[in-house]
């Protein structure tokens, strides 16, 4: 029922888009209807008159909203009426497409409602559609006792249809019995699969720009399977490390053991590309590049994963150093290598991958192989020997760290940067562009080695981040809680997990855009938690299209007799063929031709290259302008190049409002008494001349738009309502100024009593003021000078009754006297002063200095050892010799 009365009226939504009003009549036509009519689906009386009730209420506020709306001008524009095609419908967001014929002047895209013109039958609108493939339980390990008691799902693989909006978020379905759920948990683990993330396949339908959340959980499995290949760096430098590496693989194995009994360990060795500069190819350095060394290679696969780790530490022991000329060394084809070899390595396909890279070095990466000649890029593949060496060490070139994030993501690899303190920041830069990667820093002779990855793996293992490879066209945002029992924030990435935590995380799909080219609108997206081989795997199927658009669809007919038979019905319009044109191809082309008029149809002149302006449908050569949701504006026109809502609009009024002027072709058409582009200026002059009489602006300017433009002149710039003011003009001062000074200090060019008294008594007598401030409601001019004395005076002036009044400053201002004679003496004075004073420091300085060298000299001189009248080097030829036993006698 509530149908038909919505086909009656025409209701585009149930928030009336269009801005329908109802008047009274129809109101109460409707509410009889409502209460008059059989009672569907045993309603009762009592319903009927609420429901009654109800509908009058919505067209009260109908009403009222239209009714604003249309004053304020604001009608809302509707995204959907102008689709002219059902998929461009489709894609606009809460529109639906119509395939209902003769429908008349609807249109045929529309906001999807309760109540809307289009019978269901016909409505094409395509919701969101979630159908359930692969749901598995989650586990906490590979025995039955371990799974069996965690039962989070449905064990084994199913499909179950599912539908929901594109707000609603996914459900997983009801909840079996404890029986089903222990079955289904046996099967699981009797597999012997381990399922760490659930569900594990989804099929999608979705619209574009609608989101939906779809619900997934994540649960670390007890003894989860580790594979941990330990690719270490041969070069001379690393022989101690070799060394205690050997020492402790047994410790290793056994930490590692102990975080799951399902363990495999690997050893692989590097150095660098056996080419100049990189390493000497001397022939005997080439065979015994250093002391006890062996010769260099780019990598080897010493030992695949294996659980044996005695021959671990056996072949760490026995694998020989060797030696090469630059610093940085050929890691990055070891990665490579070491990550897509993957049967070679033996990594499994469940288990956690852990590639532990030993080095005290740095990298070399793509573009380094120019230096030895290597110019053939990286191609990612695997090329190890039987005895597992690289055999493309010297033909391809280094790979580039996106080449190794890409291949770490594809093959969900954790790499552990095992290196030493001076090369810790460089591989902490590296693993903020590797995916799932850490650095760590090794001590000088690798004896933390068992405590670094024991450490790094339970960073990794406690940490869970959400990845997704969807392409530009899907939008993938994610939310959880974590393990926090608060509500979910913007996060892919949850922290401090413990084996058996259970995390729950929403990923939000977007569709935000149809690719141009239908096969990439059904996609496969992989959901993958960082360094786990599992995911949750979406088919995607963007509902880009209507089924009516495609042959042998229901709604598609190709040579439709509804068509004239000259096109193609789809989705309830006509698509014609190329001769032939119009709503239902009516019109050939063959009728629409250039007259002697220069009649081009639908179109003004040959220079345009659109029809009616587009803003309309031609039909015969005939514009047929389209209707506006609003019924009050109007396009009109041969061309449709005209309307009634573009014109110039004031104080967001069009033309003013409908007191000045009306909009007709997209001008203004103003009505007497008022003019300009928007009909906003008055058509006299009256409200420019001053209220005591006088000319338009005073004189001063032009009146435009009843309001006066003030012109500036040299003598100054006019202001004012009227042009009536000019603070920048000289006015009467310089006509007062002489019979002022006069007047009030006896100065100036009048200061003769008698020459005062014949020029300036009979006309005014100044009023003298401590000080002068202006009146602007008494129109008073302020006039400022300087006299022959550098002294400012200030007086003004104002006319009243055709008098002038002079009030003045009782005191001039002037600068205080100087004393130019005492400040020339004092200058000569400081001279002189200054002169002396230099002049006896000088002499003071000179009588020390001398005092100082008197003293020096007279030391001196009492130090000589020998007399000053005799020559110290002078000896002479006769010797005296003296007996002492006759000493005195």
């Amino acid at each position: 029922m509530l149908t038909q009365i919505a086909d009656k009226l025409h209701f585009q939504s149930i928030v009336f888009p269009h801005c329908t009003r109802l008047d009274s009549l129809q109101a109460t036509h409707i509410t009889e209807s409502i209460m008059l009519s059989p009672h569907p689906h045993g309603l009762p009386p009592a319903s009927l008159r609420l429901l009654a009730m109800l509908f009058a209420t919505l067209f009260a506020c109908s009403s009222i909203l239209c009714v604003e709306a249309q004053l304020a001008g604001k009608i809302i524009q509707d995204p959907c009426v102008n689709k002219a095609s059902c998929h461009e419908c489709i894609q606009t967001q809460n529109c639906a497409w119509c395939m209902q014929p003769e429908l008349g002047d609807s249109p045929r895209c529309f906001r999807n409602s309760i109540l809307n013109y289009c019978k269901e039958e016909y409505t094409w609108n395509p919701q969101t559609e979630q159908r359930m493939v692969i749901n598995r339980e989650l586990t906490r390990g590979g025995n039955a006792s371990a799974a069996g008691g965690y039962g989070y799902g449905y064990g084994g693989s199913y499909e179950s249809g599912y539908s929901s909006s594109s707000s609603s978020s996914s459900s997983y379905a009801g909840a079996y019995g404890s029986a089903a759920a222990a079955a289904a948990s046996g099967a699981a683990s009797a597999s012997g699969e381990i399922v760490q993330i659930s569900p594990q396949r989804v099929s999608l339908k979705l619209r574009i720009n609608q989101m939906h959340s779809l619900n997934m959980r994540y649960s670390q499995a007890v003894d989860y399977p580790v594979d941990l290949y330990y690719l270490m760096d041969l070069s001379k430098s690393m022989e101690d490390d070799k060394d205690k590496l050997s020492a402790l693989g047994d410790k290793l194995s056994e930490t590692m053991r102990n975080i799951t009994s399902n363990f495999r360990l690997g050893f692989g060795s590097f150095v660098d590309k056996v080419l100049m500069p990189y390493v000497s190819t001397i022939p005997k350095n080439l065979e015994h590049p250093c002391p006890n060394c062996t010769a260099p290679f780019g990598y080897r696969n010493v030992m695949a994963l294996n659980t044996d780790t005695y021959r671990f530490s056996s072949e760490v022991s026995d694998a020989a150093v060797s030696g090469n000329l630059d610093a940085p060394e050929g890691g990055f084809d070891a990665i490579m290598q070491a990550m897509v070899c993957r049967q070679q390595i033996g990594w499994r396909e469940k288990a956690r991958r852990l590639l532990v890279f030993s080095t005290d070095a740095g990298f070399h990466y793509a573009g380094d192989g120019k230096l030895g000649g290597v110019i053939t890029p990286n191609d990612g593949e695997c090329h190890l020997s039987a005895d597992g060496l690289y055999t493309h060490s010297v033909i391809q070139d280094y790979p580039s760290i996106s080449q190794i994030n890409h291949k770490v993501k594809q093959n969900s690899i954790n790499v552990i940067f095992a290196v030493t303190a001076n090369q810790h920041s460089v591989y902490e830069k590296l693993s903020q562009h590797i995916e799932g990667s850490s650095s760590a820093v090794l001590s000088e002779d690798s004896s933390n080695v068992v405590d670094l990855v024991r450490s790094e793996y339970s960073k990794i293992s406690s940490s869970i981040e959400m990845k997704d490879n969807a392409t530009s066209h899907v939008k993938v945002t994610y939310h959880s809680a974590c393990l926090n029992s608060g509500s979910e924030i913007p996060t892919a990435k949850c922290d401090g997990l413990k084996v058996g935590d259970v995390v729950n995380f929403t990923a939000q799909i977007l569709v935000t855009s149809c690719p141009t080219d239908p096969r990439e609108w059904n996609q496969v997206i992989q959901i993958y938690p960082v360094g786990i081989n599992e995911s949750l795997i979406i088919d995607l199927q963007m509902l880009c299209s209507c089924p009516c658009e495609r042959p042998g669809a229901i709604g598609y007919e190709a040579h439709s007799s509804k068509c004239n038979n000259h096109g193609t019905l789809m989705c309830g319009i006509c698509e014609c063929d190329d001769m032939h044109f119009g709503h239902n191809c009516e019109c050939s082309t063959s009728d629409v031709h250039t007259g002697k008029d220069n009649d081009l149809g639908c179109r003004p002149d040959n220079t345009t290259q659109v029809d009616c302006t587009n803003r309309g449908t031609c039909l015969c050569g005939v514009c047929e302008c389209e209707k506006r949701q609003n019924p009050e504006e109007i396009i009109s026109g041969k061309f449709c190049e005209c309307d009634n809502f573009s014109c110039e609009r004031h104080k967001n009024l069009l033309c003013s409002g409908p007191d000045h002027g009306t909009c007709e072709c997209n001008h203004c058409v103003c009505k007497p008494g008022w003019t300009g582009s928007a009909c906003d200026c008055r058509a006299s002059n009256d409200t420019c001349i001053p209220p005591n009489g006088g000319e338009i602006c005073s004189g001063h300017g032009e009146c435009e738009c009843g309001v006066c433009k003030c012109k500036s002149t040299d003598e100054g710039r006019y202001s004012g309502k009227y042009c009536e003011k000019c603070p920048t003009c000289a006015g009467r001062c310089h006509e007062l100024k002489d019979c002022v000074q006069c007047q009030m200090y006896k100065t100036g060019p009048l200061k003769d009593e008698n020459d005062c008294a014949v020029n300036c008594t009979d006309t005014f007598v100044p009023i003298g003021e401590e000080k002068i401030v202006i009146d602007e409601e008494k129109d008073e001019q302020l006039c400022i000078f300087y006299d022959e004395d550098d002294c400012k005076f200030t007086f003004k002036y104002s006319e009243v009754n055709d008098k002038i009044e002079v009030h003045a400053q009782q005191e001039r201002e002037c600068p205080p006297k100087v004393f130019m004679l005492g400040i020339v003496l004092g200058v000569i004075a400081a001279i002189v002063l200054v002169g002396l004073a230099i002049l006896l420091l000088w002499k003071l300085l000179t009588t020390i200095h001398d005092r100082r060298e008197f003293a020096r000299f007279e030391k001196e001189r009492m130090n000589a050892k020998w007399d000053t009248g005799e020559n110290p080097i002078y000896k002479q030829a006769t010797s005296t010799f003296k007996n002492p036993m006759y000493a005195g006698k």
